[in-house]
């Protein structure tokens, strides 16, 4: 029966049944076609042996009806030649989409102790995997023109801009924000990788790769007595949380994830578990810093947030944003302004020493901060050499 699914005439004189009928590639590799009824157009699988586990796995390979009848089985051949060398990579038998690999590695990052991070995750997937036509492909038949693509509609996508209450403006989206959302799929297709799922990255290696320097510097930058300020406008429960952004330069996600357990009181040390930076840290807090991280963890189990709503629930973005503006509008700030601002703000005074102390090397603020020497170089060497430039001038005779 090999020769007659090669070929349109032999395969429309198939009797229909439930088996397929099998064509040999090469050992323990099968090419299969089976007709259900004797209109249908059939579909195509795929089997392979694994002697060394003496077991057998199929793959169903679809109609292959992209294409013409008469390309159908060299179309098929080459689908199932693709999954043995898969296979033969030791790439897992189990088959999953890219919709599948967004899935599982937000329920990963979510079990690894980021619940803000997963839930970012979740949200970008939804909006830019789900229903797209990225989301069905099985990472086995990705290639590069299928992430090409989608980064195309990606890059056309608009996003809606406004304050709430108003009607909302839709503009292009920023380089940075296309970043964003390519590392996020970057990351996923990445650990379905590491899992086995796919034995290459070539489909989204160099289709991903960041657009060039899209973030800029970040130049909105809020003083010491500005920060004060904006902490004193803020209501109690959003001021403890403004004031934890002023002590230690964590992103504001990060901040939110803080539970009591993250702060070890006899080494007055503060744990922050897997931020942006895809790893744990610890910072030694100074005596003041620790005594008002301690008063929010009175009476609070370990797994509890440190910092708490007035209803006793974790921060998260979507809670902050209108009561950060509305404090910020109140302390007199520029409406631009963000909760961002603030680590941005306490990573420059640690740059230059505008606190009062001395200016940290580049590098221990890179480890503080929870981000690369490159990223803190890119945005903020430029104040390191203000101060040369100041060191120089006094040395003018």
């Amino acid at each position: 029966m090999a020769n007659k699914i090669m070929s349109v005439e032999g395969r429309s004189k198939l009797k229909a049944r439930a088996s397929p009928y099998w064509h040999t590639l090469s050992s323990g590799c099968q090419l299969g076609f089976r007709k259900m009824t004797p209109t249908s157009v059939g579909s195509w699988l795929a089997q392979a042996y694994d002697p060394a586990t003496r077991t057998q796995a199929r793959k169903s390979l679809g109609a292959v009806d992209e294409v013409p009848q008469y390309q159908r089985f060299d179309a098929a051949k080459k689908l199932a030649e693709a999954w043995f060398e898969h296979l033969g990579r030791g790439g897992t038998r189990k088959i999953i989409t890219v919709g599948d690999a967004c899935t599982q590695y937000v329920s990963r990052v979510s079990t690894s102790g980021s619940p803000s991070n997963a839930e970012d995750l979740r949200g970008r997937f939804r909006r830019r995997v789900n229903g797209d036509p990225l989301e069905k492909i099985e990472l086995t038949k990705l290639t590069r023109r299928h992430v090409e693509a989608w980064r195309e509609r990606l890059l056309r996508a608009p996003v809606s801009k406004g304050r709430i209450g108003e009607e909302p403006v839709s503009q292009a989206r920023s380089p940075s924000s296309v970043n964003r959302d390519m590392t996020a799929i970057r990351a996923a297709l990445n650990h379905a990788l590491d899992e086995g799922f796919v034995t290459s990255d070539a489909a989204w290696r160099v289709a991903l790769r960041p657009i060039s320097n899209a973030d800029g510097r970040r130049d909105c930058y809020i003083d010491r007595s500005g920060r004060q300020a904006l902490i004193g406008a803020a209501a109690g429960d959003l001021s403890a949380f403004l004031k934890g952004l002023s002590l230690v330069p964590l992103r504001p996600g990060a901040l939110a994830d803080l539970k009591v357990s993250n702060l070890h009181q006899q080494l007055q040390v503060l744990t922050i578990g897997k931020d942006k930076s895809g790893q744990d840290r610890r910072i030694k807090l100074p005596p003041q810093t620790f005594e008002f991280f301690k008063s929010l963890c009175v009476d609070k189990q370990p797994e509890a947030p440190v910092f708490t709503r007035g209803n006793g629930t974790a921060w998260k973005k979507d809670n902050w944003k209108k009561p950060f503006k509305e404090a910020a509008k109140l302390a007199g700030l520029a409406p631009a302004v963000t909760a961002y601002a603030i680590r941005h703000s306490v990573i420059t005074d640690l740059v230059t020493g505008e606190s009062g102390a001395a200016p940290l090397d580049l590098l221990t603020v890179a480890q503080l901060s929870g981000t690369s020497v490159a990223m803190i170089e890119r945005h903020y060497g430029h104040l390191r050499s203000d101060l040369a430039s100041i060191a120089l001038a006094s040395l003018a005779v």
